[in-house]
């Protein structure tokens, strides 16, 4: 397969959504936006041909939407293969020129966000063992930061203390979230609606800067979901969905 990076250049006209075909969706336009607003920080969006179902999302560490200290490392936002075009070392590719250009640019390595077992919305543990990153923090909900050193000696990535221990101090459903994932363009209203028509407390706070996303209370800032304080998911919900987990 052949890879197109995308710039600023070519966005509007390149398919950058895993999911979404319909470039003219709320959805990929706000992608579009955040994408186009970090080029300038660095960041990396290349991708296969085959439209959206191949790519890596990596930007300088310092820049990153997430409350963590990594300075001199490169930040992968998302490493994805959908599901038809896994086992044809796609992965590799991907993550193969995101350390030869990382190298280049002088980085100390590579830092991502798993967890101990896989987790939707967040990369495979078993994948980033295999190719050589190791754990070098975990916070209490069981995100994991994993980085790959370029250099034994170099220094670890880690948590900003205020993803630690993930925790907000309101009750009711509170969720964190960041146009970095075009799904929440969508979603995030339908929930608000939902919560709204239900009478369920549900206050959403979208993290529109990178001091915000920084300075979140957890490590997952494209969605991270707490109901009366404590952390619940970071995965994406609809009103069926919602409904559902408000039902337990």
């Amino acid at each position: 397969m052949d890879y197109i990076r995308v710039t600023k250049e070519n966005i509007e006209s390149e398919h950058i959504c895993c999911a979404i075909s319909n470039n003219k969706d709320v959805q990929v336009a706000s992608k579009k936006a955040w994408l186009a607003e970090r080029f300038d920080d660095g960041l990396v969006f290349l991708k296969g041909t085959e439209r959206g179902k191949c790519f890596i999302e990596y930007i300088p560490a310092e820049n990153a939407w997430n409350p963590i200290d990594a300075d001199g490392y490169m930040y992968v936002d998302c490493l994805w293969v959908s599901g038809s075009f896994k086992g044809h070392g796609y992965s590799n590719d991907l993550l193969g020129e995101c350390i030869r250009d990382s190298r280049e640019k002088g980085k100390k390595g590579l830092c991502i966000l798993s967890s101990a077992k896989k987790k939707p919305f967040l990369a495979d543990p078993e994948y980033l063992k295999h190719k050589g990153f190791e754990v070098c923090d975990e916070a209490s909900n069981g995100i994991r930061l994993l980085a790959l050193r370029f250099s034994p000696d170099a220094s670890l990535p880690r948590f900003k203390e205020c993803a630690k221990n993930p925790h907000v101090d309101e009750p009711g459903y509170v969720l964190y979230y960041t146009s970095q994932c075009p799904f929440n363009a969508k979603y995030v209203p339908v929930v608000e609606k939902t919560a709204a028509e239900h009478g369920i407390p549900f206050k959403a706070i979208h993290l529109t800067t990178k001091e915000d996303a920084r300075s979140a209370p957890t490590p997952i800032t494209t969605y991270a979901l707490f109901y009366n304080g404590e952390y619940v998911t970071n995965e994406q919900m609809n009103d069926t969905r919602f409904l559902k987990l408000v039902s337990r």
